[in-house]
């Protein structure tokens, strides 16, 4: 490895756009957010570019002129996206209290820029605004985060602050207090009825709050306060429109308040600029009171020094990233590779304050004991690769996401875990029950800081909530989708009941794993979707390559593999491993080169992304070795279009990180890792408890001739997770 440090390694703005254009299909692109970010930390200070359409991340590279800096932000996702709060924008001259659009810029305050002068690192960003020639820089703190901000000559500077501001909609009220010549301090209430995650259909409900301070007091400052008419909607289509832009646009300007609140309010603060000085922010956020926002930000920034604060931010992400090093002379994949593992520390990021504290499913203050509350669990996508990286570098994190869970169920009265969980919004989102996966997939492998009776019962909840219980299949239009899935989360529960005795349940979801038969249909040598009468839907003209029959984001042909518990009898199903392999190879030969979004292998989407591993369980280890490098390198680039679909909090970097090292799962739940041909020289992993596990290759090639655990010759193509956790030496032999 050369003697760059790993987070030097890391390019933000892979993945950052949300261009449809660019990606051929409504989904966009990678969707990631290029801002200051620190390792699974709840402030993550970024350039928004955009409010509205279905932009999560608030920004696109493509885009000429930004609105300002958001404290809080999603990265990756899509479905409208929520966050982008505390949105903050240096200006000089004429005050204006509205943003402005990309195709009108000097309609408001947002500012063009230049592309040359972006610069994004891991934990730091900066640009130059040109309609106000001020330099403006960003990092972060887990709880917090800083802006320096280098002013030209000018009587009339300011910061100021949108406090309505949301990247999918609006927050529906706001309140801010002058607490002393230097700090400011309040809160913005976000709700479904201001839009938000899936335009509110994802239920988040949350509140930010925030205590900010400025390096030059405040003695020229006021807030703007827009005329929200009683009735007027406030979801994303409606914050968008001329209209309702006109509002923002007349707001009333009130100078030298103490204290005020309302339902679209800003904060300005006004001063005179000498050229070149520079003039900083900072502030805690907290999702649990203004208290807690003001305890996080005297935790983490006590002083004024921005450069000290990206040294630190920088070296924590050295720490983080330095679970893995990879050693290559290809400087461009050792930056594809570092980029990927950045983006898979990003969550389920810190709920919780300095101090433990957070609002729980109850809407009650809670304690976080021994833990870290986390949030964000983007479960459809995280659970067939970035949670399984996880358990194997980071398993405290996958422990906290339990524990949180646990909790969430508990707090909620719901007692049954969430498909995708939002600050403690059930959103609902996607289908299955993938945290029954992380749960089993987690305690299989030693994974066990947290009541597991308790989990037990909220999983078992959750499968009988959800699942194809008596009836032995999920009817409907996306009957294929959610029988598979639930099958493969009944033989979840299955295992762990047998981990923990409870053999009559084994028994009962060991039957029900087995579902996925009930929807097969022999002449059309496909899964079909049956209504709740057991009738077969109407085959489409299109066959198993129509998208969305009986599938969510795939069609049969995609979905149709996911039965990754129970292979053999997939295999038996479908005629045979003959015909199988046949089956695969023609899917994979018919797809696209540039693995862009298409009906055969979408590696834009997650549910094919087990299938290259399928090969080693079908005899054909040498196309699981083709595959799994074609993919790495013709999906994954060096550049704003380096991801091909969405990144999904983490699940399409993590599934590049472990297919580039040579290891990932088939089926998480069961404890093993599937071999496959690595894209480096040497990989060490650096596991948490001091043991290290390296993997070494001999000559060149993708085919794999030979290998040797530890000094034995190693003749399968499962390598068991607890031989990993042991540490030890696998060399592989081209």
């Amino acid at each position: 490895m050369s003697a760059l440090a790993p987070a030097a390694y890391v390019n933000p703005f892979i993945g950052a756009s949300t261009s449809v254009e660019a990606a051929g299909v409504y989904h966009g692109l990678g969707k990631t957010s290029p801002g200051a970010m620190f390792p699974f930390g709840m402030v993550q200070l970024s350039p928004n570019t955009i409010t509205g359409g279905d932009n999560g991340s608030g920004y696109s590279y493509e885009h000429t002129s930004l609105e300002g800096f958001a404290f809080t932000q999603m990265s990756g996702v899509g479905w409208y996206g929520d966050l982008g709060n505390f949105l903050v924008m240096p200006t000089t001259g004429e005050l204006k209290t509205s943003a402005g659009t990309l195709a009108n810029p000097d309609e408001g305050y947002r500012s063009r820029f230049c592309k040359d002068t972006e610069v994004a690192k891991a934990g730091y960003y900066s640009v130059v605004l040109d309609d106000y020639q001020i330099k403006a820089e960003a990092t972060v703190a887990p709880h917090s985060g800083m802006l320096r901000f280098t002013f030209p000559e000018n009587e009339q500077s300011r910061i100021q602050i949108d406090l309505a501001r949301r990247v999918g909609g609006t927050s529906v009220w706001q309140e801010v207090e002058v607490v002393d010549n230097y700090t400011i301090s309040g809160m913005m209430r976000c709700t479904p009825e201001g839009g938000g995650w899936g335009n509110g259909g994802g239920h988040a409900d949350y509140t930010v709050y925030f205590y900010a301070q400025f390096s030059k007091p405040l003695t020229d400052y006021g807030v703007w306060n827009a005329d929200i008419p009683e009735g007027q909607s406030r979801k994303l289509e409606d914050i968008t429109t001329p209209a309702y832009k006109q509002y923002a646009k007349e707001a009333k300007v009130i100078k030298g308040m103490k204290k005020y609140a309302g339902k679209h309010i800003g904060f300005f603060t006004n001063f005179a600029t000498r050229q070149g000085e520079s003039v900083l922010m900072k502030a805690g956020i907290s999702f649990t009171s203004q208290e807690g926002a003001r305890k996080n930000l005297n935790a983490e920034l006590i002083d004024w020094n921005f450069d000290q604060a990206y040294q630190h931010c920088e070296s924590e992400w050295n720490k983080a990233l330095s679970c893995i090093t990879v050693d290559s002379e290809d400087e461009v994949q050792k930056t594809i590779f570092y980029t990927a593992l950045y983006h898979a520390f990003i969550d389920p990021r810190t709920f919780s304050d300095v101090d433990g504290s957070y609002i729980g499913g109850d809407k009650e203050m809670h304690t976080a004991d021994g833990y870290v509350r986390r949030t964000i669990f983007s479960g459809w996508d995280v659970f067939r690769s970035e949670m399984p990286l996880l358990t194997l570098v980071r398993p405290d994190v996958v422990n906290d996401l339990i524990c949180s869970m646990n909790g969430l169920a508990e707090e909620s009265g719901r007692h049954y875990y969430p498909r995708w969980e939002f600050l403690n919004a059930y959103s609902g989102c996607m289908l299955g029950n993938p945290a029954v996966s992380v749960l089993a997939d987690a305690y299989r492998k030693g994974i066990r800081g947290y009541d597991i009776e308790k989990a037990y019962t909220y999983a078992r909840n959750t499968v009988e909530r959800s699942g194809n219980g008596e009836r032995g299949y999920a009817p409907g239009n996306t009957g294929i989708s959610e029988t598979l899935e639930y099958a493969y989360n009944e033989w979840c529960i299955a295992e762990l009941a047998r981990d923990l005795g409870k053999k009559q349940d084994e028994t009962k979801y060991r039957k029900r794993s087995y579902s996925y038969r009930n929807i097969w249909d022999e002449e059309k040598q496909s899964f079909r979707p049956r209504n709740a009468q057991g009738e077969f839907l109407p085959w489409p003209k299109e066959g198993i390559l129509h998208e969305g029959y009986g599938c969510i984001e795939s069609n049969p042909l995609q979905q149709g593999w996911f039965v990754p518990h129970d292979v053999e009898g997939m295999v038996q199903l479908m005629g045979g491993r003959d015909t199988v392999v046949t089956h695969l190879e023609d899917m994979f030969r018919k797809t696209p080169e540039h693995l862009l979004w298409n009906p055969y292998y979408n590696h834009a989407n997650e549910p094919v992304h087990h299938v290259p591993f399928l090969f080693n369980r079908l005899g054909r280890p040498d196309l699981t070795q083709y595959w799994t490098r074609f993919i790495c390198t013709h999906a994954y680039h060096d550049g704003v279009a380096g991801l091909v679909g969405n990144e999904d909090v983490g699940q399409m970097s993590a599934w590049f990180v472990l297919a580039s090292i040579g290891i990932h799962p088939l089926c998480p739940g069961e404890p093993v890792m599937e071999l496959t041909s690595p894209l480096f020289r040497k990989i060490d992993l650096n596991l948490p408890d001091g043991k290290k596990f390296a993997i070494c290759t001999h000559g060149e090639g993708v085919y794999i001739r030979s290998m040797r655990l530890n000094g034995e010759a190693f003749q399968q193509w499962q390598l068991p997770f607890k031989k990993l956790q042991e540490g030890g030496t696998l060399d592989i032999y081209y």
